[in-house]
């Protein structure tokens, strides 16, 4: 590590600036290792200080540093490693953009370059909602030295409508009989799971033996902590016979994990093993997504109510620390209980270790589903 009189220090290859300036630290890198583009980033830093302290003026931050700053606050963020990659996509296009030069304008390239390559409206608006949100951020949170935000005001940013959303696609009993056999045994009881119960594949792959609780009437169900749940909220799953049946075949498997292939943990359902098997079946445009579809389109055809269809398919933003009572846990196994599979045993008869009530629960707040 050197230093040089002017205030900049080199550390790691990198120079940065570590000087007081009218009475306050400025501590930043300059991202070079060349002395020379040091010196001139550094000469204009302090020329944006001095204009921000005198006029008002606010310096010119580049995209790219929003950016990182969004990354680096958001880090616990569930979702950040998905933002990390749309805001990858967005730097070649505004990266080294002023802040207050990105708006709807600046990102019609991006916008025309996505839909060139095919992508997804879904997709593209996901990305232009981390801009937005970075964007709001500089104009009513981020503050410099001098207390003024980064922004003026935050631009607006339409989302984009290329009428290219995919209709659901649900799938009958006869095609899911012709797709299951053409998966893998582990990816069809994971497949045959998500059909009866509604879950996300991301809870499916997280699913622990620890989180498994009693039910009335000698059923039993998951408890999914908030921190596997799209919407950051401890999740009840109630199993049905046939549901119930392929946790049953898991057991004596893995300690931990409830579904695994060859003793470890499965990391996704749907991957090439699902592909080729969807296409075998003649399924090839039946996506991962649909097995969730297909609960929620038979509870529906059941006659199952749109309220109950919500707390199964975990739309509602509850928590069961608001505790259910044993009629509404009931009314739950109820309505999955409609859509089970009515040919072949249920294998409720295989011993289970089961968590009462009243036991510690998964979550360190140790919720609890109550009678």
């Amino acid at each position: 590590m050197s230093k040089n009189g002017n205030g900049l220090r080199l550390r790691g290859g990198i120079w940065h600036i570590e000087k007081r300036v009218n009475g306050r630290r400025l501590r930043e890198s300059t991202g070079t290792g060349s002395r020379v583009e040091a010196e001139q980033y550094l000469i204009r830093r302090l020329e944006e200080i001095r204009q921000q302290s005198v006029y008002g003026v606010r310096p010119n931050r580049i995209w790219r540093e929003a950016a990182l700053k969004y990354v680096k606050d958001h880090k616990h963020k569930r979702s950040i490693k998905r933002d990390v990659q749309d805001l990858k996509a967005l730097d070649g296009y505004i990266g080294k953009l002023p802040v207050n030069h990105v708006h709807a304008g600046s990102l019609q390239k991006f916008i025309d370059a996505r839909r060139k390559e095919g992508v997804k409206a879904a997709t593209v608006n996901r990305s232009l909602a981390v801009a937005r949100r970075i964007l709001r951020l500089c104009a009513e949170l981020w503050r410099d030295e001098c207390g003024m935000t980064w922004l003026d005001t935050a631009p607006m940013i339409p989302d984009v409508d290329w009428q290219d959303s995919r209709e659901p696609a649900p799938i009958t009993w006869a095609e899911q009989g012709r797709l299951f056999q053409e998966l893998p045994n582990h990816l069809k009881d994971m497949a045959e799971f998500a059909v009866h119960t509604g879950c996300r594949e991301s809870e499916i792959c997280a699913l622990r033996w620890e989180w498994e609780v009693s039910l009335p009437d000698n059923g039993f169900g998951f408890i999914l902590p908030a921190r596997v749940t799209k919407n950051g909220c401890d999740r009840l799953v109630v199993l049905n016979a046939t549901a119930r049946a392929v946790v049953n075949r898991q057991r004596g498997k893995h300690t931990e994990s409830v579904f695994t292939f060859q003793q470890r943990p499965v990391a996704s359902i749907f991957n090439n093993g699902w592909r080729k098997g969807r296409k075998k079946a003649g399924l090839g445009h039946v996506r991962g997504h649909d097995l969730r579809h297909t609960f929620g389109r038979r509870l529906r055809a059941a006659g199952v109510s749109e309220e109950t269809r919500a707390e199964l398919l975990g739309h509602k933003r509850g928590s069961v620390t608001t505790h259910y009572s044993a009629a509404e846990v009931a009314e739950l196994v109820r309505a999955v209980e409609l859509i089970a599979e009515k040919t072949g045993p249920d294998s409720d008869g295989v011993a289970v270790v089961k968590f009462r009530f009243g036991h510690k629960m998964p979550t360190e707040t140790k919720k609890r589903v109550t009678t």
